[in-house]
């Protein structure tokens, strides 16, 4: 009899069977709400593993405390957190792990804070046979909540920033080989290594979220960040909604930089860790925020059907069969 491993099942199946040991809806999110008399919470945890998320080729020890922080405070982010109270650091470290990679990644991480507010509260060192940075990141639920499944249908698609910029920092990094008849610009180079390396969060995009709001009564909408990757994001919004993603390739924002191809399209949609916020709003209310905040733009809407996505040039729907990345 075959005996099931992770691999078979996949962080997703993963995540939805161990749900079934919480209070319901507890582990559709990335972050857990925990209610409170003044102050609901919202906690996150994170962990980046030595040789599945990072190397000593791809990214220094202070580059890596930022990155650890920054995962963690657009998890928190993206369920409407107003304030970062604080975090806790988990390290496993092999024995021969030099004093000064771990005092480099700790001046990252009091960079991180420092930069979007928070202080470190402790944590916990143990020996392992590679390094891993287990952060647990502490917010207080901001008037607005942002969850996967509060997107509804006839709602915009919007997106912070730029996608695949990480992945190709990544692979820029690792020196892979690029097509001989791709030639990258210096300035696609240097920001794809600043994403990859130094990932940054929106810390004012709750509050235009609430100046740009039609409708004080909307207290809910649908929000996810793209660590996983943009295609990834729209899914998990569309299945935890359960509503249809209908995207507009031509109105995703690309760098003016980046190259032209299937290939480009798979790391653009497929690469992660790019920690964009992905989200829907009622259509008043998208416009309202993507003219106050030129960084946010529309790439498409929710309609009703199977939780799927689509493009509306059906020529591009070949860029879904490409996978997400997988922590199995």
């Amino acid at each position: 009899m075959h005996k099931e491993t992770l691999e078979d099942l996949g962080e997703k199946e993963l995540i939805y069977r161990l749900g079934k040991f919480m209070p319901k809806n507890q582990a559709s999110d990335d972050c857990a709400l925990i209610k409170t008399k003044n102050d609901n919470l919202l906690v996150n945890n994170d962990s980046l593993v030595e040789n599945v998320h990072f190397n000593d080729i791809t990214i220094c020890p202070q580059d890596l405390g930022w990155k650890a922080v920054v995962s963690n405070l657009s998890d928190l982010l993206s369920s409407g957190s107003k304030k970062t109270i604080g975090i806790t650091i988990s390290l496993i470290l092999p024995s021969k792990t030099e004093w000064i990679w771990v005092e480099e990644l700790y001046k990252g991480i009091n960079k991180a804070l420092k930069a979007y507010g928070g202080i470190i509260l402790g944590g916990d060192c143990s020996k392992g046979n590679q390094k891993t940075i287990s952060i647990t990141a502490f917010g207080i639920q901001g008037e607005l909540e942002l969850r996967r499944n509060a997107s509804k249908t006839g709602e915009i698609i919007l997106t912070t920033g730029l996608h695949g910029l990480s992945k190709l920092g990544f692979m820029i990094q690792n020196k892979i080989n690029f097509d001989k008849d791709v030639s990258l610009d210096e300035r696609l180079i240097s920001k794809s290594i600043e994403h990859f390396c130094r990932p940054k969060v929106y810390p004012n995009f709750l509050n235009n979220l609430l100046k740009t709001r039609p409708n004080k009564k909307i207290k809910r909408i649908g929000c996810t960040d793209s660590s996983d990757g943009l295609f990834q994001a729209i899914t998990d919004l569309a299945i935890a909604s359960k509503c249809k993603a209908i995207i507009n390739y031509d109105k995703i924002p690309k760098d003016q930089y980046w190259p032209k191809g299937d290939k480009w399209d798979k790391y653009y949609f497929f690469g992660g860790e790019d920690y964009e916020l992905v989200f829907s709003l009622p259509e008043k209310w998208a416009k309202n925020l993507s003219n106050l905040d030129n960084n946010i733009n529309e790439i498409g809407f929710f309609t009703n059907g199977e939780p799927s996505i689509e493009f509306k040039d059906k020529n591009k729907n070949k860029l879904l069969k490409n996978t997400p990345f997988k922590h199995f």
